[in-house]
């Protein structure tokens, strides 16, 4: 199950999920590429996405307003649906309208087999960046252990490259899978200081000791979080 929570104001880009990219809502275009892979439900704040949703045909339910982060409007949306505890459940945000299928395919294949091994808690994705995005503090970058599981996520340039020595930096991308019994246990735990401090709820996880499973993927997708990004959505698929 894909679950894409959708919460209607957004502080960086208001109503971002409801503007256009070719003539149909952002939340449309993400909901479309979920589709392709697995049953796909929006859990939405408001009425005006619930709305949309049913125009497209796009399966939607009404979430609390309350809720702090996108995790935890899935697991509501989770509980609703009754999912089994083993079923994966993969959070994917509603402005990646570019992310390729596949991205999401391999992050839930991975996530059955850990499911099955009991290897990791959640998993998520990432990419190879180069030095200047790096330095981007709206990308976050992750530092991953031997065996591709997350030491820790940054907005900052991590890690920190002392001696100028030849590094790679991974570029998080910011889709979450889950069992439906660790996606109900995240959202039990109380806040962590380091996600409020970097403002990243998966910090969440690695706070209580949990294993974030690292899946590497080729991605030319862009999230969308400004009006820059908007703008650049536009020039992508040939918008004025």
């Amino acid at each position: 199950m894909i679950i894409i929570p959708a919460r209607l104001n957004s502080t960086r880009l208001p109503n971002k999920l409801l503007l256009p990219l070719g003539g149909i809502p952002m939340i449309i275009r993400t909901a479309n590429i979920a589709k392709e892979i697995d049953s796909t439900i929006v859990a939405c704040d408001d009425e005006m996405i619930l709305e949309v949703c049913k125009k497209h045909h796009i399966e939607c339910i009404l979430t609390s307003k309350n809720h702090t982060s996108g995790t935890d409007r899935c697991a509501e949306a989770a509980l609703k649906l009754r999912l089994s505890d083993d079923e994966v459940v993969i959070n994917l945000q509603g402005d990646e309208p570019f992310l390729e299928s596949s991205v999401i395919e391999n992050l839930k294949k991975s996530m059955n087999n850990a499911i099955y091994s009991d290897s990791a808690f959640m998993a998520s994705c990432y990419k190879v960046v180069d030095y200047n995005s790096a330095n981007d503090p709206n990308l976050v970058k992750v530092v991953l252990d031997s065996n591709d599981f997350a030491l820790y996520f940054s907005r900052s340039k991590i890690p920190y490259n002392r001696d100028g020595l030849d590094v790679s930096y991974f570029g998080h991308i910011g889709i979450y899978a889950f069992s439906a019994r660790s996606l109900r246990e995240f959202c039990l735990f109380d806040r962590s200081p380091l996600e409020d401090i970097e403002k990243l709820e998966q910090l969440r996880a690695l706070w209580y000791g949990k294993k974030i499973l690292m899946i590497k993927v080729e991605t030319d997708s862009i999230g969308i979080d400004t009006i820059e990004d908007y703008d650049n959505a536009l020039k992508l698929i040939g918008d004025k």
